[in-house]
């Protein structure tokens, strides 16, 4: 059956233009599963399993495949770009909760949140350089712009590390705030941005030492960051308070907020920069938000917990069989 589903998508991909851009892939962290979604069509097309605990997804430097981090079983599962199917598993990769490529394609780090250790690989063959051993629960992962360093936020301990990706060792390692989460290099590579979820704002990091430069209150349960796609702006999500906020990192300020309830988590915005898809994690739905007027406009059923989201490079319209369930705006408490 599922590779019924999956010839049926493949058919559809060159039916129209439209097609090409039109699928999303959201990660069902609880369910051990991954919805695929129609975009445009705002309803849940089909759902497989992977693995169990996957989390978050990225792209390979090769712009081919999607990876997903499966914590529970220690490996990666390789995705189609273009149609989210699996194309291949990388075994031994322990605990990947976390996961990145540095900028220039040579490092691939994953962040063991469960079992407090950072491994740095090389990319080419997946092959582990060093494991450095930290306590403090690391999560969330960002690189400079050089590929020299990986820095690593530590939620238990409300520390960052940096860690040299040459030497695999540790830099340094600082207190920057309550249970720190996500992180970003800003494009001037002189500031990272520390989401801290214990103190309802984030930090401004100066990546040289870890010292703290400035704060900025957004609201609560700061958790996560996407760009805007401008270099500027950076939409941050506020899992407690249930909304999404809009970041200046110029002036550093919030410049915007929209309501988005259960758990805002996860981002991606669509290629058109029209539509900022979220998680909401307690809900098992992924909100759309229109970017220009900064409100929900749909919120689409998925499975449970769900985590990381992405945009399909190509995808379905819609395949045989119709959707599973379709999008609204009202919340599902299940």
């Amino acid at each position: 059956m599922k590779n019924l589903v999956f010839a049926a998508i493949a058919l559809t991909m060159g039916a129209s233009g439209a097609a090409r851009a039109d699928a999303v892939l959201v990660l069902n962290s609880d369910e051990a599963s991954y919805s695929i979604l129609s975009r445009s069509g705002r309803v849940e097309l089909a759902r497989f399993p992977v693995g169990r605990e996957p989390h978050h997804v990225i792209v390979t430097p090769d712009g081919k495949e999607m990876l997903v981090g499966s914590t529970a079983t220690n490996e990666l599962l390789g995705l189609d770009i273009k149609t989210g199917e699996r194309t291949r598993v990388v075994k031994d990769i322990i605990d990947p909760y976390h996961l990145g490529f540095s900028p220039n394609g040579k490092w691939f780090v994953t962040a063991a949140y469960r079992l407090d250790h950072v491994d740095i690989f090389h990319a080419d063959g997946y092959r582990l350089a060093g494991r450095i051993f930290i306590d403090g629960l690391p999560s969330h992962m960002a690189f400079d712009a050089e590929s020299k360093t990986v820095f690593v936020t530590l939620q238990q301990s409300g520390r960052l590390a940096a860690f040299d990706l040459q030497t695999q060792t540790l830099k340094w390692n600082v207190p920057v705030g309550n249970t720190p989460a996500g992180i970003v290099m800003l494009p001037d590579n002189q500031r990272l941005l520390v989401a801290l979820t214990g103190e309802d704002g984030i930090v401004v990091v100066d990546p040289k030492d870890g010292g703290v430069k400035g704060t900025l209150q957004t609201g609560k349960g700061a958790h996560n960051f996407w760009p805007k796609g401008d270099g500027r702006l950076y939409f941050l999500s506020n899992r407690v308070e249930g909304t999404v906020s809009l970041i200046d990192t110029v002036e550093m300020k919030v410049v915007g907020e929209v309501r988005v309830p259960g758990g805002p988590d996860c981002m991606d915005i669509t290629p058109d920069g029209k539509e900022l898809w979220v998680t909401q994690r307690f809900l098992r739905r992924v909100a759309v938000i229109d970017v220009d007027q900064l409100r929900v406009v749909a919120s689409i059923p998925v499975g449970k917990s769900p985590h990381g989201v992405f945009m399909l490079r190509s995808g379905p319209a819609r395949p045989t069989g119709g959707p599973i369930r379709a999008a609204s705006t009202a919340g599902d408490q299940k």
